[in-house]
C-alpha cells in the first residue's frame, strides 16, 4: 500500500508562521501584513502588504492585491471601499535581522494611530521571543496568543514611544582603495556599518579589471581626477552604495539598482552624502540613478558597458541561488558587445557553471580563498552574428 502526500490546496498556507496565523479565528480584514513572505494564503486573501521587497510587492500586485513600500504614500485616509484604508490592525512578520524588527515596530508606531492593534508572529529560532523584551523596554504591553510549527504569535497596541525610526539610519567612512566615502547604512541591508570583505576584494581588483578614459571623476583624496572609468556601469544588488559611490566618484555613469527598498534608499543617501547626486556647480548632471529593480526587471531593453555585482545567496536563513542565477544568465542580454560582468562570490558557490552557460568562458581575477572575483566577456558583434 502506498501513501500519496497530497500538495497544499491553492490558496493554502505554506510558511510555517502563515499556517501558524491561518489556524487564527481573527478576521484580517482591513489589516496590513508587514515585511510578509511569499505565501499563497496571504496573496489569496485579505488586507494591504507593507514590504520592502519589490518581489513581494510584485506577487501582491499580479494577484490584484494592494501592496506598498515604506518609502511610498500610505492608505491611511479613509477610502469609500476595500482595504485602502486606514488599517484596523497590523501583523508584523519579525525578520532575521532584530535591528531590522526594530525598525519597523518603531515605524509602525509612528505611522499608524495610537490603540492599533499589533501582531507579532516569527520562528522560534529567528528570535520572535525577543520581542517581549523589546515591547516591554517601549512601554508596550504584550501577551501571547499561539504558538506552533515552531513560530509564537504575540499580541500588543501600538502606542507613542517617543523615538523616531530614522534614527536607525546611520553613518560610517572607508576608505578602499584611496577613495574617501561616506556610507549611509541600515538594518537589513547587506554590509550595515561595515565594509564587506568580498566588496573589498572587488574594489581592490576593479581599478585594473576596467577600461582607462577620461571619466569625470571629482572629490578630495588620492582618487580625484583618475577618471579610472569610463562608460556606463550597472551595479546590481547595491546594498549601501559602496559600489556605485566609488565608481561614480571615479567617472563611471553608475546606475545602481536592488530588490530590497532599504538599500535603494540607503544607496541614495550615500550618493548624496558624496556629492554624486544631483548637478555640480559647472551644471553638469553627475553619476548615481538608483532603482528598485528585482535583478533586471525594471531595466527593460537597456543595456550597459560593465555589469558590478557582489550578489546574495540567502533569503532570511535559506540559501537561494535564484537572484544570483538570473543575474548572470540574464546579463549577456544587458551588456553590449565586449562588455563585462564582474562579479564577487564566496569561493565555494557553484557560480562557475553558470557563468560557463551564460558567457561560454570566464577568467578569475582574484581569489582569496575565501571570495573570488569573477569577469566574463560578452561576445562582440561578430561572434554574435555567427
Amino acid at each position: 500500500m502506498t501513501h500519496e502526500t497530497s500538495a497544499p490546496a491553492p490558496g493554502a498556507a505554506q510558511t510555517p508562521t502563515c499556517q501558524l496565523l491561518a489556524r487564527q479565528a481573527a478576521d484580517y480584514r482591513g489589516w496590513w501584513w508587514v515585511a510578509p513572505p511569499r505565501d499563497p494564503w496571504l496573496e489569496s486573501g485579505q488586507g494591504v502588504a507593507i514590504s520592502a521587497d519589490l518581489a513581494v510587492r510584485a506577487a501582491w500586485q499580479a494577484a490584484g492585491r494592494p501592496a506598498h513600500s515604506p518609502f511610498e504614500p500610505l492608505p491611511l485616509d479613509p477610502q469609500p471601499a476595500g482595504d485602502e484604508e486606514a488599517p484596523k490592525g497590523a501583523v508584523l512578520f519579525w525578520p532575521k535581522s532584530h535591528a531590522l524588527g526594530e525598525w519597523w515596530l518603531l515605524w509602525l508606531c509612528a505611522t499608524l494611530p495610537e490603540g492599533t492593534p499589533l501582531q507579532l508572529v516569527g520562528e522560534n529560532q529567528g528570535g520572535i521571543k525577543r520581542v517581549l523584551k523589546v515591547l516591554a523596554a517601549l512601554g508596550l504591553g504584550c501577551r501571547k496568543l499561539d504558538s506552533a510549527r515552531r513560530c509564537s504569535l504575540f499580541e500588543t497596541r501600538l502606542g507613542p514611544v517617543g523615538i523616531d525610526p530614522d534614527a536607525a539610519w546611520t553613518a560610517f567612512e572607508v576608505e578602499p582603495d584611496g577613495v574617501r566615502l561616506l556610507l549611509a547604512s541600515h538594518p537589513g541591508v547587506f554590509g550595515h556599518g561595515k565594509l564587506d570583505d568580498g566588496t573589498r576584494l572587488l574594489l581592490e581588483t576593479l581599478r585594473g579589471a576596467l577600461p582607462p578614459g577620461e571619466g569625470r571623476a571629482s572629490g578630495d583624496g588620492p582618487g580625484e581626477g583618475l577618471g579610472a572609468v569610463f562608460g556606463d556601469v550597472l551595479d546590481m544588488g547595491c546594498g549601501d552604495g559602496i559600489l556605485a559611490a566609488w565608481l561614480a566618484r571615479r567617472g563611471a555613469a553608475v546606475t545602481a539598482v536592488d530588490v530590497n527598498a532599504f538599500a535603494v534608499e540607503a544607496t541614495r543617501r550615500t550618493l548624496a552624502a558624496n556629492g554624486l547626486a544631483g548637478e555640480a556647480l559647472s551644471g553638469e548632471v553627475l553619476s548615481g540613478e538608483t532603482l528598485e529593480s528585482d535583478v533586471y526587471s525594471a531595466l527593460a531593453g537597456r543595456t550597459f558597458d560593465t555589469i558590478v555585482s557582489n550578489p546574495p545567496f540567502h533569503q532570511e536563513r535559506a540559501i537561494d541561488y535564484g537572484p544570483a542565477a538570473r543575474l548572470i544568465l540574464e546579463a549577456p542580454a544587458h551588456l553590449r558587445p565586449g562588455g563585462q560582468l564582474l562579479l564577487v562570490a564566496n569561493a565555494f558557490l557553484p557560480y562557475p557553471d553558470l557563468l560557463e552557460r551564460a558567457f561560454g568562458g570566464f577568467e578569475i581575477l582574484a581569489d582569496d580563498r575565501r571570495f573570488r572575483v569573477y569577469r566574463a566577456i560578452s561576445p562582440d558583434c561578430d561572434s554574435r552574428s555567427r
